[in-house]
């Protein structure tokens, strides 16, 4: 889909396995991580009451946080929209509530883990503390959640329903979940990246504001591709001076982005990986766009991102590639011309 309307990243704000809040990730890195890692959190004292961020579990409280720091950077105090991405939802506190339920029968049960359980309870938050009352929607779609989610809003702002929107990812992590997942063979894979926590808060708006970070030229998702589907998707796509996708160290995963990239462009085109950095997660392609989208507005790159080619000194384009089973996604970025 191609917007009909210019549409911006205005703003962008994450807090992950690297230093939250900033971009010191893209000069100073903490690489070479592995196994189970939590996210690092900011001071939440900076952004809510002691009583409040005892009643809030940390993805919630990561979500607030980013959320608020991603509004005051785009100026916008009133989203029209607010839409949100989460693969497992408030897993820490379903795993408490159930776990309680296991040892103390039915009760005294813990009502705040009950209610805040549940997917969309983040979205719902960040609407009752901002006094939004537009439209609040979640999409628990897997590994493709945030780009549905993305999809969605960038439908809405393009027929003009909206001008604003806070498209937010979140994730947490358990030890436990963790254990499950690994058995499973979602981590834990030799050579493979580290698990993640992710809360990533983008503001998209029809108006580029002071400092936008990027447009966003297109944004496609395919259900069982082919070749043929793929290369009519991305043949509009024109210029693509870098490819930056969710490599995460899992031969069989990997191997699907090197035959994807291979029908899009020729060998010279560089292509970036961020899962390195940022880890492996339901949401984690929320991650890649937030790096896509700082890369292009700094025209900086880490060497540990790059996978191939040679690094661009300047890039005017970045195409993001999301792969997940049998559904994969196209999000076409291109630097801001005022």
């Amino acid at each position: 889909m191609k917007p009909a309307i210019p549409i911006y990243i205005t703003a962008a704000s994450q807090i992950s396995i690297q230093e939250p809040l900033c971009d010191k990730w893209m000069s100073e890195p903490r690489i070479g991580l592995s196994g189970y890692n939590e996210a690092i959190d900011p001071a939440f004292k900076e952004w809510m009451s002691p009583g409040e961020a005892r009643r809030l579990g940390k993805i919630m409280k990561r979500a607030v946080v980013t959320s608020t720091e991603c509004m005051k950077a785009s100026g916008v105090t009133m989203p029209d929209a607010i839409i949100t991405a989460t693969g497992l939802g408030c897993v820490k506190n379903t795993e408490l509530f159930l776990t309680d339920l296991c040892t103390q029968g039915e009760s005294l049960l813990k009502p705040t883990q009950f209610m805040q359980s549940t997917h969309n309870t983040i979205g719902s938050l960040i609407a009752i503390l901002n006094k939004c009352h537009g439209y609040n929607v979640t999409y628990a779609q897997g590994d493709m959640s945030t780009d549905v989610a993305l999809l969605d809003a960038v439908t809405q702002l393009s027929l003009g329903d909206i001008s604003t929107a806070l498209v937010g990812a979140h994730d947490e992590m358990t030890p436990n979940y963790y254990t499950l997942l690994k058995r499973s063979g979602y981590y834990g894979v030799e050579s493979m990246v580290s698990s993640a926590e992710v809360a990533v808060s983008f503001m998209l708006s029809t108006q580029h504001g002071k400092h936008p970070l990027c447009t966003i030229d297109s944004i496609s998702v395919l259900h069982k591709p082919t070749v043929e589907s793929i290369r009519t998707c991305t043949e509009k796509f024109g210029q693509i001076d870098c490819i930056i996708a969710g490599y995460n160290g899992k031969c069989d995963y990997d191997s699907k982005y090197d035959d994807i990239i291979s029908h899009l462009t020729d060998d010279d085109t560089p292509v970036l990986q961020y899962k390195n950095l940022f880890g492996e997660s339901m949401t984690a392609s929320a991650l890649g766009l937030y790096a896509a989208s700082r890369i292009i507005s700094t025209d900086k790159i880490h060497d540990s991102m790059l996978r191939s080619g040679r690094k661009p000194s300047n890039i005017n384009s970045i195409l993001v590639i999301n792969s997940s089973g049998n559904d994969v996604s196209f999000i076409k970025l291109s630097k801001v011309s005022l």
